[in-house]
């Protein structure tokens, strides 16, 4: 009973280390696409739901006008200043969950690194 329940905590702690790997994996490759086509774009998908014609095409320059549904003055860098740090902590994210999943591996007995690990020390 007790070796069956340590072999379902080392699956469970497999299959959601892998989930957080793919999702983290996900979220990070989304952040740094939008990043790039914010700075390629020089911000102006940023502003594309405000229908005024007095907005610039540099969304740095943009100023807040009664036809967008939010303050534009400094959307810009404020979505620039917040992508990258989150981007940097999903990046670290999928690596530290990538290697829980390599540990539940080793757990398991599969992979090369396994071999090398007894019983005693795992």
């Amino acid at each position: 009973s007790h070796s069956y329940s340590r072999r379902l905590q080392h699956w469970t702690l497999l299959g959601v280390s892998l989930l957080n790997c793919l999702l983290s994996t996900a979220c990070s490759v989304g952040l740094a696409l939008a990043f790039a086509l914010t700075v390629h774009s020089r911000g102006t998908h940023l502003v594309r739901g405000c229908n005024s014609s007095a907005l610039p095409a540099d969304a740095r320059a943009a100023i807040a006008t009664n036809d967008c549904p939010f303050n534009t003055t400094r959307i810009y860098d404020t979505a620039l200043a917040l992508w990258f740090p989150s981007l940097l902590l999903a990046a670290a994210e999928a690596v530290l969950s990538g290697r829980c999943c390599l540990v539940a591996l080793v757990f398991q007995g599969i992979g090369p690194c396994a071999r090398s690990y007894g019983k005693e020390q795992v």
